[in-house]
């Protein structure tokens, strides 16, 4: 029996041995990762970004089936609404000169995007959600970007858009010498 014993032993050691100096010699695994980007559309931008508001809401998103337990997520999302000016609109007859005055008609403001920021938005709490999770998550994205449109839409988002559109070119057409400077949006 202690021969036995003292088999097992010394084979255990040898096999910690040669699996530890393995683990220190043995190749690290390489990766090969390839791409083959291509240039789909190249287009024109003419918007001149003039606002960004920063968002955040609190989700909660439920599930709710006949056969399982209410499924629920918890997000906290980030999201950002951009308003802008679209130039590419803006036509030479847009623009009157006169002497040391100058009017532009320019295009009304808009909103150039709704973006959620996934690197900053969090996933804070799942319940019951078992295999769905991942459906659940998205489900409540798309909601969380469909509601902060709405609410983006309601705000003054387009008002700072023309205030700042003011701020911004104003001081610029000073500079090219212009002393009477009207804006006026369409």
């Amino acid at each position: 029996m202690t021969k036995i014993l003292k088999v097992l032993i010394v084979l255990g050691l040898i096999i910690g041995i040669t699996w530890f100096v393995w683990e220190r010699i043995k190749p690290a695994p390489t990766k090969e990762t390839n791409h083959q980007i291509l240039v789909e559309k190249i287009e024109s931008m003419g918007k001149l970004e003039l606002v960004k508001y920063r968002l955040s809401d609190v989700v909660e998103h439920k599930n709710m089936t006949a056969y399982l337990p209410d499924a629920s997520v918890l997000l906290i999302i980030k999201a950002d609404a951009v308003g802008c000016i679209d130039l590419g609109k803006l036509k030479a007859e847009d623009v009157k000169v006169m002497d040391d005055s100058v009017t532009i008609s320019l295009p009304k403001p808009e909103i150039c995007y709704v973006k959620i920021d996934h690197k900053a938005s969090k996933v804070y709490d799942t319940k019951m959600a078992f295999f769905r999770e991942a459906t659940l998550v998205d489900e409540a994205f798309k909601a969380a970007e469909e509601e902060i449109t709405n609410q983006v839409k309601k705000s003054d988002i387009l008002e700072q858009t023309k205030n700042n559109a003011t701020h911004v070119l104003r001081p610029l057409l000073e500079g090219l010498g212009y002393t009477k400077i009207n804006l006026t949006f369409y």
